[in-house]
């Protein structure tokens, strides 16, 4: 019988089958590892859908939904100005993006270039939904193809602080009041320039010789916006920074968007919009797929998504953008309607002078640079 010493020594033999088992848990274990490394790169790759488009069209209370349905990421980058985009695609980036949203003052220009590819239009079954005036539109058709499918449009209004106007300003020519020193806000953008020349009458008797400006008439404009630098606190470039500037009180008036008077109502902020006696120009927003994109395939569902019509309504609760599908209007009550002027959309474009192809858009762009550098 062992005595309690012998009993406490291990076991020799055991030793040997110890370490066995050890060496073969090491090798399951490997080998599991491994096997899920394995599974991982031979899982699909998620595809990624990358965006060019101006703030709002990719808020995640539209874009999840899609994300989603086709197992994608949608990433988006927004662009301040027209002229940003354009710079962008013929600067060599092109292949970045696969879906943008240029406006009608360079949309045109985008398809002429070869920068855009055709669509499929069979794959887009709401686009015969869309407002038949922007679809009839020429500005994204050439040799019998089309380009481009009609987003959202509205106009550049004159937003203003109610409590600084008791009354809505009834003219554009209220920036220059000298009372409003330091306190008015311009866009960095050539829909300035626009602006200016309604005040200077050039837009009658015929709207579109805003975007057809004379030298003399350039230098007129030119002019005019030196003498309003004494009212302008800042230029802004993005929605958020003409927001700030308003809930900061820096400013109490300025041309923006209606998604700045969205987003500044949500804070409640006292914020009017209005057209003033000249009218205003405005925008349609065309949803593209690049030349250069590598998801032709997915940028085409996108288009076909975001053209339907509930997907349109979550689009206006973001943007406050009258859409382009006006079947949008049975998902909203009778006062948002109104408030998109879907009841009346074409007395309301009446007062809009949408946005052109400038052909002189280097010379624009020199005046404009030219009011900037001004001090």
């Amino acid at each position: 019988m062992p005595n309690n010493a012998e009993k406490n020594m291990p076991n020799k033999n055991s030793r040997p089958r110890t370490r066995i088992r050890n060496v073969a848990r090491c090798g399951a274990t490997f080998a599991l590892i491994t096997l899920v490394f394995l599974c991982a790169a031979c899982k699909p790759k998620q595809p990624t859908l990358t965006l060019l488009v101006w703030e709002g069209y990719a808020d995640p209370t539209f874009i999840a939904s899609f994300e989603e349905s086709h197992h994608c990421k949608v990433v988006a980058s927004y662009m301040g100005t027209s002229d940003e985009l354009v710079a962008k695609l013929r600067g060599g980036s092109a292949a970045n993006y696969d879906v943008i949203s240029p406006s009608s003052d360079v949309a045109a220009s985008i398809v002429r270039a070869g920068l855009a590819a055709p669509l499929d239009l069979s794959k887009i079954p709401a686009y015969s939904q869309l407002s038949g005036r922007l679809r009839d539109s020429n500005i994204v058709k050439l040799n019998n193809q089309v380009y481009g499918v009609p987003f959202v449009w509205g106009p550049n209004p004159l937003l203003y602080d109610t409590t600084a106007f008791p009354q809505p300003p009834d003219s554009w020519s209220v920036l220059w009041d000298p009372k409003f020193r330091q306190k008015i806000s311009v866009w960095d953008e050539l829909s300035t320039i626009y602006m200016a020349a309604q005040v200077l009458g050039y837009d009658k008797p015929d709207p579109s010789q805003l975007y057809n400006l004379s030298d003399a008439q350039l230098e007129a404009v030119k002019k005019k916006l030196l003498e309003l630098k004494p009212n302008i606190r800042k230029m802004w470039a993005t929605g958020g920074e003409l927001t700030n500037l308003f809930q900061n009180h820096e400013i109490v008036a300025a041309m923006g968007w209606p998604l700045m008077t969205n987003d500044l109502r949500k804070l409640n902020f006292p914020i009017g919009e209005t057209i003033p006696r000249e009218n205003t120009t405005g925008w349609i927003d065309h949803l593209m797929i690049t030349a250069a994109s590598s998801n032709k395939d997915l940028a085409q569902a996108f288009l076909a998504y975001m053209a339907e019509a509930q997907t349109q309504k979550k689009v206006s609760d973001v943007t406050h953008y009258t859409p382009a599908n006006p079947g949008a209007g049975q998902f909203m009550t009778a006062d948002e309607k109104k408030i998109l002027h879907l009841d009346a959309p074409d007395a309301y474009m009446q007062r809009i002078y949408f946005w052109q192809d400038v052909s002189r858009r280097p010379k624009y762009n020199e005046i404009w640079n030219e009011v900037k550098a001004a001090q």
